[in-house]
């Protein structure tokens, strides 16, 4: 698939009950016991980003993308920036090959590490979701 995701498959992924694409299989041994997602790139930002990141998971790449395993519901209160793109489930749109294998028996890369390496390749100011904090004024 060359390009961006197509708008058709990102609204195909998220239809109740249909994921579409392909799901990554993380590799036998590797405990998944937070469940995974994958976060991807287009793959002109991936070898700089596995460079920079001070632990990482398993990477798999395709010729487009990039994807990186994070716990599942990594997304949670966050927003990741464009061009990357979240996947529940790890549904990606075509068959990447495993790239990377972690350093320890944990499948994860640390999803903050991660979306700050995101917001920074992009341009993207962190967008932290703010639900029940108060400013110093309304305290």
């Amino acid at each position: 698939m060359g390009g961006l995701l197509s708008r058709r498959w990102e609204r195909g992924r998220e239809r109740a009950g249909d994921p579409g694409g392909l799901r990554l299989e993380v590799p036998p041994g590797l405990p998944v016991t937070l469940g995974y997602d994958a976060v991807g790139v287009p793959a002109r930002h991936g070898l700089r980003m596995l460079s920079r990141l001070p632990r990482t998971g398993c990477v798999y790449s395709d010729t487009d993308w990039w994807w990186w395993i994070v716990p599942a519901g990594s997304d949670t209160e966050l927003t990741w920036p464009l061009p990357s793109y979240y996947s529940p489930g790890a549904y990606v749109p075509a068959a990447p090959r495993l790239i990377h294998w972690p350093d320890d028996a944990s499948p994860y890369t640390p999803p903050i590490p991660l979306y700050l390496m995101i917001c920074q390749i992009t341009g993207t100011a962190p967008a932290w979701a703010s639900y029940g904090l108060r400013s110093a004024q309304g305290a």
